[in-house]
């Protein structure tokens, strides 16, 4: 069934008419931002079409509040991730000018560096993270997290195994 099936967009019309207003309040209350809200309505809708799962929904409103919850911790994550960039970049002591392409590039990329190591336990990403952003010899982070060489091996060992998978994907 594609997009442009007439049964999927008299479904997916109806699905909407119904419940785009509760789906918009609940967001607001959230959110606490009317905007934001339309914005991740306007979204959730979106991934409804592109899932095409529309005409199987028993519970609409468990299963678009599903999405909007995705799409939400998403839409932080990546304001979390650009916040963090932009700091960085003031906190340099020269200032590096910056192109709006380029800044999307980079945030896009920091994106796909958080979703590789979402899945990681909270020692393993920062084991991960002391040697690959820090430069730090496996030595030096055993004696800061005080653990043993090999452990801070088997974290790392992890953590690359667990990132070369998902980007095979």
């Amino acid at each position: 069934m594609s997009c442009a099936d007439p049964s999927l967009q008299k479904t997916v019309h109806t699905l909407y008419a119904e419940h785009h207003p509760w789906l918009c309040g609940w967001l607001r209350n959230k959110l606490g931002c009317v905007e934001h809200a339309a914005d991740l309505a306007q979204d959730t809708f979106i991934r409804v079409l592109t899932l095409r799962k529309a005409a199987e929904l028993r519970e609409p409103r468990a299963y678009l509040s599903s999405i909007a919850r995705s799409l939400m911790i998403d839409m932080f994550r990546r304001r979390a991730v650009e916040q963090a960039y932009l700091e960085t970049l003031a906190a340099r002591p020269e200032q590096v000018d910056v192109s709006p392409e380029a800044r999307t590039l980079i945030i896009e990329a920091l994106m796909e560096i958080d979703r590789l190591l979402d899945g990681l336990g909270a020692r393993t990403r920062e084991i991960f993270l002391m040697a690959q952003l820090d430069g730090l010899s496996y030595v030096e982070i055993g004696r800061r997290l005080d653990i043993s060489v090999t452990t801070v091996k088997k974290h790392a060992v992890r953590a690359l195994t667990h990132c070369l998978m998902l980007a095979e994907d």
